[in-house]
């Protein structure tokens, strides 16, 4: 066995969720016998039901523009676990990855109750230690899963707090209305510490963080849609001007122009204290792109990745759909048990010709039998797939390419399928 496949199965020996928390002592106590690293680093802390990975990237290339050495902390991991903390684009080396894997271990271990603590609080103290290390000038920070008690809330006084769209998700541990939901979000709100919330939510949404801001003393803006006008939008990229500047996106989708506007106005509190240029901003818009976010494998045939999963996701996905001229539309899909699965699907039943039912590749994946039942039951027409995943992938495409084909449903679907295709691209 390698040193770095020991070191990750140190980090998934432990638990997804660890013990369940009621507030943030357990990282804190990790943090502080590791010499609580965060101290030392900037933050832009970034939280959201869907949109934070595409913000994150966006802060991230805009700062790398501005010659910003720049940590990047995302989850979960798309290709390899390496991927969720990289400094300037670029993953840790395993060589490091083990190193600081090695000496976060032997604090870990000595700390009494270790094994109630999370992978991801694992993961976390790992990289927050790489940033350090490297002196990052700032780190763009993305929770995992709410706000309140995700263990990145645990950072004091970030450059910003973004929020990005806030739908129902995650409700088992969230909550079960939009509002419980905000709540937990507008827990990264910090006193004195501005914050940007994402244009077109739900008023209840807007109220309750708008009522967090203020109890913070912390300044809420909300991008001003009516301020901006939408020149061009479709799966290759976007065109907009919002407050008389012009912008463009790489990343389809009209979504990503919202999520593109809370970015332009948080950096207007970032370059407070890292000075930015209106080109860094359009440059790092421009170059910004993110995996499995309307990605485009094939324009020969037209092929989408999409690891959208619920149903605000597939609702920006059914938009992107709707603006193609292309027919049939098909859908390969596998999803994970525990997402609202019916009223996700039931967003692309409308824009979508036939959908093909795959292993999700997961522990708790639909059965490819029960996912076509959800899709019957949505209005849909399902058929099972008797390969894998690639395989059918490969298929559709030699025989619908005339149309669209489209991979979706699950983040770790869609990194099955990129992972395979790098693997191809990398033995040609």
């Amino acid at each position: 066995m390698s040193g770095i496949e020991r070191h990750l199965d140190f980090i998934n020996s432990f638990t997804k969720k660890g013990k369940k928390i009621e507030n943030l002592d357990r990282i804190k106590r990790l943090l502080k016998a590791i010499g609580d690293p965060q101290e030392h680093l900037q933050f832009v802390h970034i939280t959201g039901t869907n949109g934070k990975g595409s913000m994150a990237q966006m802060f991230n290339e805009i700062l790398v523009d501005a010659g910003y050495k720049t940590g990047l902390f995302t989850s979960p991991y798309l290709i390899e676990y390496n991927d969720r903390m990289r400094i300037n684009g670029g993953n840790i080396s395993d060589r490091e990855l083990a190193e600081i894997s090695s000496e976060v271990k032997s604090v870990v271990t000595s700390l009494e109750n270790y094994d109630e603590f999370s992978q991801f609080e694992i993961t976390q103290a790992i990289a927050f230690l790489y940033f350090m290390r490297h002196n990052c000038d700032i780190v763009v920070l993305e929770t995992g899963v709410g706000g309140q008690l995700d263990s990145t809330n645990v950072i004091q006084k970030p450059l910003v707090s973004v929020i990005g769209s806030i739908a129902l998700d995650h409700t088992e541990i969230l909550g079960d209305t939009v509002e419980k939901i905000a709540f937990q979000k507008a827990g990264i709100i910090k006193s004195h510490c501005p914050c940007v919330l994402s244009a077109g939510n739900d008023m209840g949404a807007v109220r309750v963080v708008r009522e967090k801001a203020m109890e913070c003393e912390s300044q809420l803006v909300i991008p001003n849609l009516y301020l901006c006008r939408a020149e061009k939008w479709d799966i290759f990229g976007c065109k907009f001007c919002y407050k008389g500047e012009d912008y463009e996106l790489s990343m389809g989708g009209l979504h990503q122009i919202s999520n593109a506007l809370s970015v332009i106005e948080a950096s207007k509190f970032i370059a407070e204290k890292f000075p930015l240029t209106l080109q860094n901003v359009r440059n790092g818009l421009r170059k910004a792109k993110v995996f499995a976010r309307i990605e485009l494998l094939s324009e020969k045939p037209l092929t989408i990745l999409d690891g959208s999963h619920n149903p605000d996701g597939m609702k920006a996905l059914a938009k992107v759909l709707e603006g193609i001229d292309k027919e049939p539309k098909i859908a390969i899909i596998g999803m994970i048990k525990g997402k609202d699965s019916a009223d996700a699907i039931k967003q692309l039943v409308p824009f979508v010709d036939e959908f093909v039912c795959v292993d999700g590749y997961y522990a708790l994946e639909n059965s490819k039998e029960e996912l076509a039942q959800i899709v019957t039951n949505a209005g849909g027409k399902a058929r099972i797939s008797s390969l894998l995943a690639e395989d059918t992938l490969e298929k559709i495409m030699q025989e619908n390419r005339d149309g669209v084909n489209l991979v979706c449903g699950s983040l770790f679907l869609a990194s099955r399928i990129k992972s395979i295709q790098l693997k191809k691209q990398s033995s040609d």
